[in-house]
């Protein structure tokens, strides 16, 4: 515990009076050793933040509890400096809303909801009683800058344009000769402009010149990236070009390093390796070429056929769509309709995909006479005797079989993000850091693998992590990342995936993407620079703090921590890269030895929080259920239920955490111990498709509580008295019901058989 001065305010309108006794509220706050306890009608106000300021500057309080509404509802009230910590406990959505008043609030023997209340105000006390104000990272050296841009075609190039106009220094890295990337090898884009119906010229060599002519911009061409190091603020590039290397030191990375064709060899069934089937990108360099010819004669051809989706939404190939090749092809056949008016083209197609503006683009294309659209699935593709392609086609809207024959077939292939890795197989940059293959995730003994994993990519990055040399991927080789919540973040903090290594989109799209990315870039120097986290928890600036004379090298924090925020010494030692840190916890969930903690949020924290709410004895019949909730989907969840004045039990306790991630073992046995009948833990979704802001969090602590249950059974308890859910943040019905089901399953199994020792 800390010397503090606290002060309890609490709301006192109606609703409140109706509901709680105030005189008893009061007492609990005296009992907690607060030296100001205040009611107002109105808290959450200017009138209510006034009165609690004055008593700040008048008895030098410096813990403060509101007694309200939740913090998200009023975010900017209650900001009285960094040195005043400040809990607002949402006494109408946990308890008023939620529940029903007792019948009498001063009798103690009856009475759930008043009791409620009471334990809510002693956890709130309990908590600042063991926190004491973060204080911001002071930084030896000084925060770089400057935007280090990894690519440089469209994404690359306005992503360097977007940063430099914001009046940063941007340094752009091009492994190629030449800027441009696919883009420069495109003759023309779809369209930009009304009416939508007519291709574009491809403008790509004004934003070249553009970037050529930007001051604080510096190209480096023919270039790779040996090895990064460090973290946000304090990256160390090493850049290869030739034999001399070139150290520079930047604020934040964006990766652009773009797409490249699905792999044609792979697809045979469709006709790829007969002369007269090409993919779509050869097509593209024929009409660049203006030299449109069947390649087995050399002929100009009568007809072509475009395949759709080769290679695309197949699960034996890309399951997902690949977004742009329904209108490259609708793209080329106008190409084709212009230079051989006579020629007929075939589009063979699953589904056309052309949104928003694009459709009246697919409308010119249909209203054109020489083009034939036929929905279905190929059955095969032959040459025939005279080198034709014949193609067999199932499921048409015809529903019959029909076959299409053409002089030459074009398939319009996928893309595959740069980072992608087929078959185990590591396409390095060439950095001589670089290890030779992937490290592999570390497997615990149990053979269950829980470490976050070093990522088998492509080595573009070849960054100096614990963690892997790339950015780790989520599906297909395209960066993970919460992409609900926050699409330009990867994993490794101050890098942001931008263009089409991040999602299969078109030039349109990678310009909105480019400047997505340069504004995190730019908010990731700017926060690091003022001792901040980035996302989420955006601003925060707590940081996990190390004992490591008390460090057993388990490792265990350096295996979970989804950001690679820790590397380790020859022995195992974390090493913390503060910066890197999104302040989630889950090293100190992880740490059996409990020696990580950050000063607002530790593990004797949530000790005495634990120890904070009132115990009933056996006898009163009066469960007690602990409910370590997620901040990010569980509680916000929640809260949304109890303003519909959704109800849940009044057995439940609900004690708010970062993350599941965060929950460590302790705070589980020490809730058994105290003699909580049953303990629910609800975090983010987990799993394919997550919903975790912190990655792993809630997979995580639903292993580690896998262990617990079977400790449980060990000792004879029951394994249900420990419980795991996932929620996602639109799932208010569902939140309240797990709670109450939870309640009744506790009500059965009966008390804990600790309660009384």
């Amino acid at each position: 515990m800390v010397d503090i001065k606290l002060g309890v305010y609490c709301a006192a309108d109606d609703e409140v009076k109706n509901t709680l006794s105030l005189e008893r509220m009061e007492t609990a706050a005296k009992e907690e050793k607060a030296v100001v306890f205040r009611i107002h009608e109105n808290i959450s106000s200017p009138e209510g933040e006034e009165l609690i300021r004055k008593d700040i500057e008048e008895k030098g309080l410096d813990r403060i509890v509101v007694l309200d509404r939740s913090h998200r509802t009023y975010p900017d009230f209650f900001d009285f400096g960094e040195d005043i910590l400040v809990e607002q406990v949402p006494l109408r959505e946990w308890v008023i809303w939620s529940h029903d008043p007792d019948e009498d609030p001063e009798d103690e023997e009856e009475n759930h909801t008043q009791l409620l209340a009471e334990d809510y105000l002693r956890m709130a006390c309990a908590k600042l009683g063991n926190t004491k104000p973060p204080h911001r990272i002071e930084t030896e050296n000084s925060i770089s800058r400057t935007v280090l841009v990894i690519g440089g075609g469209i994404a690359g190039i306005r992503s360097a344009l977007n940063s430099a106009r914001a009046g940063y220094e941007v340094v752009l890295v091009e492994k190629e000769e030449r800027l441009g990337g696919w883009s420069a090898k495109f003759k023309k884009s779809f369209p930009s402009k009304p009416p939508y119906d007519k291709l574009t010229e491809n403008n790509i060599n004004s934003f070249i010149e553009q970037l050529n002519n930007e001051q604080n911009i510096k190209i480096h061409l023919s270039t790779i990236i040996k090895k990064i190091s460090g973290q946000p603020g304090e990256f160390v590039v090493t850049l290869q070009n030739g034999s001399e290397p070139e150290v520079i030191n930047v604020g934040s990375i964006i990766q652009a390093t773009g797409w490249r064709p699905y792999e044609a060899k792979k697809l045979g069934h469709l006709g790829y390796g007969n002369k007269n089937v090409i993919t779509n990108i050869q097509f593209e360099e024929m009409l660049t070429d203006g030299n449109i010819v069947i390649p087995s004669n050399g002929k100009a051809p009568g007809s072509i056929a475009f395949i759709q989706c080769a290679g695309s939404r197949d699960k034996e190939h890309l399951p997902y769509c690949s977004a742009v090749c329904c209108r490259a092809s609708l793209k080329h056949a106008m190409q084709i309709r212009e230079q051989y008016p006579d020629t007929k083209v075939y589009i063979l197609y699953k589904d056309i995909r052309s949104p928003g503006q694009y459709e009246l683009f697919y409308q010119a294309a249909q209203n054109d006479p020489g083009f034939f659209f036929t929905k279905g699935e190929v059955v095969e593709v032959r040459a025939s005797e005279n080198d034709t392609i014949e193609i067999d086609l199932d499921e048409t809207l015809l529903g019959e079989k029909i076959t299409v024959c053409a002089d030459m077939l074009v398939l319009a292939t996928g893309m595959v993000p740069s980072t992608f890795v087929e078959d185990g197989v590591v396409e390095s940059s060439g950095g001589e850091d670089a290890p030779d293959t992937p490290v592999e995730d570390e497997v615990p003994e149990d053979g269950k693998k829980m470490a976050s994993g070093a990522e088998k990519g492509a080595q573009i990055l070849n960054l100096s992590y614990r963690q892997g040399t790339d950015l780790p991927t989520l599906k297909y080789g395209f960066p993970d990342s919460h992409f609900i919540c926050f699409p330009y973040e990867t994993r490794r903090t101050g890098i942001f995936a931008a263009g089409t290594v991040r999602a299969p989109m078109d030039i349109a799209q990678v310009t909105n993407d480019a400047a997505g990315a340069a504004l995190k870039a730019i908010q990731a120097i700017e926060l690091v620079d003022k001792g901040q986290a980035l996302h989420p928890r955006a601003r925060d600036i707590s940081w996990p703090e190390f004992s490591l004379q008390r460090c057993t090298q388990c490792k265990r924090c350096t295996e979970d921590c989804p950001f690679g925020a820790l590397d380790e010494d020859d022995k195992g030692t974390p090493q913390n890269n503060i910066a890197r840190c999104r302040r989630c916890g889950t090293c100190m969930g992880a740490c059996p030895e409990r020696i990580i903690n950050f000063e607002d949020y530790s593990v004797p924290m949530g000790n005495d929080m634990i120890k904070a709410f009132e115990m009933p004895e056996e006898d009163e019949e009066k469960p007690r259920i602990m409910a370590f909730m997620c901040e990010n989907d569980a509680l916000p969840a929640l809260e949304a239920a109890a303003q519909k004045r959704i109800k849940w039990s009044p057995w439940i306790r609900i004690f708010p955490v970062r993350c599941l991630g965060s929950v460590n073992l302790v705070w589980i046995t020490n809730c058994l111990d105290a003699g909580y009948d049953g303990i629910i833990l609800i975090g983010c979704k987990h799993g394919e498709n997550y919903q975790c802001h912190f990655i792993r969090g809630s997979e995580l602590a639903e292993y580690r509580m896998g262990n617990i249950q079977e400790k449980l059974k060990q000792m004879a308890l029951e394994e249900e008295r420990v419980q795991v859910e996932a929620v996602t943040i639109t799932d208010w019905e569902k939140v309240p019901k797990i709670l109450n089901d939870y309640a009744e399953e506790i009500e059965e199994i009966g008390p804990n058989p600790f309660k009384d020792f």
